[in-house]
């Protein structure tokens, strides 16, 4: 069976679409500056499971707030079953790419939530 890590990355949404990315889903709150629907090439765009506007704008993408930002974000993944579980699914299905605006490629929630969902196959 093949494992979720085989089957899931993140990259910046502003980067050109392969055809080794699968399933691209945009996993931020609002949408990328310039960027067209066209060109982000999307399969989907799951808001809902975006770090809310509070937590976004605490963060501020921030390198000096990242470890509290991911236990926070992680702790409002704990309560988005709905999300969470829509997202697995799509991943059961084949390869996905979880796309994000941020500059920081080190430092945001597709980085966040990519770990959580690998974390959570491993258990």
């Amino acid at each position: 069976m093949t494992k979720q890590s085989d089957r899931l990355k993140a990259k910046r949404v502003y980067a050109a679409p392969s055809d080794s990315d699968g399933a691209r889903i945009l996993v931020d709150r609002i949408w990328p500056r310039g960027i067209t629907k066209e060109r982000a090439a999307l399969a989907l765009w799951l808001k809902e499971i975006a770090p809310t506007n509070a937590l976004r704008k605490w963060f501020g993408h921030d390198p000096a707030r990242w470890g509290e930002f991911c236990r926070r974000y992680v702790g409002e993944l704990d309560m988005n079953d709905r999300e969470v579980g829509h997202l697995r699914d799509i991943i059961k299905k084949g390869r996905v790419t979880l796309l994000y605006g941020a500059l920081d490629e080190a430092h945001n929630n597709a980085v966040v939530l990519t770990d959580y969902l690998l974390k959570e196959d491993d258990d």
